[in-house]
C-alpha cells in the first residue's frame, strides 16, 4: 500500500516557483514577442507569395545609371495606337539571352496587350528559324495584318564599340538602343507611309552621316542622290529634295528647275555651305523665298562656347514639329554663315525664324566686321511649297553629334525633315550609353571643395572629439 509522502519546504517552493514564472510579467511579454515574430514572419511570406505573382513592369526597378530600362514618350504613344496585332519572336536560348534584353523586352510589352513575345531555340528548332529566314540572336517583329517583317539584330541593341580593340585589345559595349531599335520595327510594319529624299550632287554637296542615315530609315525614309543637270525634270517620287553644304553654285537651269519644283508644291532643305564661297544662284533662290544670305562668318560674343565665338549656341525658338523631343534646347554651329529675313516679302509668303544668334553677333569678313541678329535657320512657307534654310552643315557633322551627344543638333534636324511631312512621325530615340561614369572632381570651386573635402572632414573631428570625451568618462 503506497503512502502520501508529504512534501518538504524546499519542494513547494520550488513548485510555487515555477508557476509563478509562466505567469510573471516577463513571461507574459517574451510570449507576446513570440507571437508578434511569428506573425511577421507569416505576413513577409504572404507578401512574398503575392509579389512573386506580379508582373516584371511592377517588381523591377531600374536603378541603372543611364536609365537603359527607361521607355521614351514616343514609343508609349506608338504603343498606345496600336491597333493591329503584332509578334516578337526571339530566335534565342532564353537561358542564355542577357538580363537586359529580356528585362527590356517584358517591360516594353507590358505596356500593350497588341504585342506577342515568342521564343524560339535556334539549335532545337533550326528548320523554324531558316523557313523565317532568321539569324540567332535576333528579334524578328512582324505583323500578319501587313503581312510585314522587320529583324532586330541583339548586337543592334547592345552595340559594342570596336574602334578600342586597335588601342586596347578589348571591345566594349558603347551604347543599349532597344527602345529606338524596336519602335522603330513596330512602326515600320504597321505603317503603309514611306518617304524619299533625294539628295542633289554635282556641287561639291556634303554626305549625310550614317547615323543620320540610320534615324530617318527608322521613320521609313530613305535617300537616294541626284544630279539635276543629268534629269530634265524633277522625280515623280521626290518627296522632299536636300542640298546640303554645297561648294559650288548651281546653274541657271537648276535654279529654274528648284523654282518650279517649289511651284508645285515641293519641298526643300537647303543647308548653305562656305559662307565665302561665290553662289548667286542659290542666294537667289533664297532671296525668291524672303531669306537674303549675309556674307562673311558669323561669330557671336554672348552665346559661344568656351570664349570661341565661331562655336554658336544659337537662339532655338523652335515650335510644333520642330520642337517635338527636343531637351536641352541648345545646339552647337561651328563657322556658321547667317542670312536675314527680307522685309518686301509677298502677302502669300510666310518665313518663321527657329534659330538666330544674339544681338551681340557679328558677320566678319576680312575687309570689316558688321553687328546684328542673324538667322541660322528658318522656314518659309507659300500653299503647299516649304523652304527649310540652315546656315551651317556643321549641326549635323558627325563629329559634333558625336561628341556632343547631350545636344539637340540631330533631333533638331530629324524635325526639320518631319516638318515637311504631315503623315511622318520622327520617331527616332536616342540610344542609351553604356560607358563606364567616373566620379571624379573637375575644376571644383571654393563651395564645390568644402562639400567634397570640408564637411567629411568636419564629421571625422566631431566623432573623434565625441569619442574621446566618452573615453574619459
Amino acid at each position: 500500500m503506497l503512502k502520501w509522502k508529504k512534501k518538504t519546504p524546499q519542494e513547494e517552493k520550488e513548485k510555487v516557483s515555477v508557476k509563478d514564472r509562466f505567469q510573471s510579467v516577463q513571461s507574459r511579454k517574451g510570449t507576446y514577442s513570440v507571437a508578434m515574430a511569428a506573425v511577421v514572419i507569416v505576413i513577409a511570406v504572404v507578401i512574398n507569395l503575392i509579389a512573386g505573382q506580379l508582373p516584371d513592369k511592377v517588381t523591377q526597378i531600374d536603378v541603372s545609371d543611364k536609365n537603359i530600362y527607361g521607355i521614351s514618350s514616343k514609343s508609349k504613344k506608338i504603343l498606345k495606337n496600336l491597333e493591329q496585332d503584332i509578334v516578337f519572336t526571339v530566335y534565342a536560348d532564353r537561358s542564355d539571352t542577357d538580363e537586359r534584353i529580356k528585362t527590356f523586352l517584358d517591360k516594353y510589352t507590358a505596356l500593350t496587350d497588341k504585342i506577342t513575345v515568342e521564343w524560339v531555340d535556334p539549335i532545337a528548332h533550326p528548320q523554324q528559324m531558316q523557313e523565317n529566314d532568321a539569324q540567332s540572336d535576333s528579334i524578328v517583329v512582324s505583323c500578319e495584318e501587313t503581312n510585314k517583317s522587320v529583324s532586330v539584330p541583339f548586337t543592334d541593341i547592345i552595340v559594342s564599340d570596336y574602334s578600342s580593340y586597335y588601342t586596347t585589345g578589348s571591345i566594349s559595349e558603347s551604347e543599349f538602343d532597344a527602345d529606338g531599335q524596336l519602335t522603330s520595327a513596330v512602326n515600320q510594319v504597321t505603317s503603309d507611309v514611306k518617304k524619299k529624299i533625294y539628295r542633289t550632287s554635282g556641287h561639291g554637296e556634303m554626305t549625310l552621316s550614317t547615323s543620320i542615315e540610320e534615324e530617318l530609315g527608322k521613320s521609313n525614309i530613305t535617300t537616294e542622290e541626284l544630279n539635276l543637270l543629268m534629269t530634265k525634270e524633277m522625280p515623280s517620287d521626290c518627296d522632299m529634295l536636300l542640298i546640303n553644304a554645297p561648294s559650288s553654285d548651281i546653274s541657271e537651269q537648276e535654279k529654274t528647275m528648284l523654282l518650279d519644283y517649289m511651284g508645285n508644291g515641293g519641298k526643300v532643305i537647303y543647308i548653305m555651305g562656305d559662307p565665302m564661297a561665290d553662289t548667286p544662284n542659290l542666294d537667289a533662290f533664297m532671296e525668291q523665298y524672303g531669306m537674303k544670305k549675309i556674307s562673311g562668318y558669323i561669330a557671336d560674343m554672348q552665346r559661344s562656347y568656351q570664349g570661341n565665338y565661331y562655336y554658336i549656341f544659337p537662339q532655338v525658338s523652335a515650335s510644333g514639329t520642330l520642337a517635338q523631343g527636343l531637351e536641352s534646347d541648345m545646339v552647337l554651329m561651328i563657322n556658321s554663315g547667317g542670312f536675314v529675313k527680307m522685309s518686301d516679302q509677298r502677302d502669300t509668303l510666310t518665313v518663321e525664324n527657329f534659330l538666330t544668334t544674339s544681338e551681340q553677333a557679328y558677320a566678319v569678313t576680312e575687309e570689316e566686321q558688321t553687328q546684328g541678329e542673324y538667322v541660322l535657320g528658318a522656314v518659309a512657307s507659300e500653299n503647299d511649297a516649304k523652304l527649310t534654310v540652315l546656315a551651317s552643315e556643321s549641326m549635323i557633322d558627325a563629329q559634333v553629334t558625336d561628341y556632343f551627344s547631350n545636344l539637340d543638333n540631330s533631333t533638331l534636324f530629324l524635325n526639320m525633315v518631319m516638318n515637311n511631312f504631315d503623315d511622318v512621325e520622327n520617331v527616332s530615340i536616342k540610344a542609351k550609353s553604356l560607358a563606364v561614369q567616373f566620379n571624379t572632381v573637375q575644376h571644383a570651386g571654393a563651395i564645390s571643395s568644402f562639400l567634397i573635402f570640408g564637411v567629411p572632414g568636419i564629421v571625422l573631428v566631431c566623432g573623434f572629439a565625441v569619442w574621446m570625451k566618452r573615453r574619459k568618462a
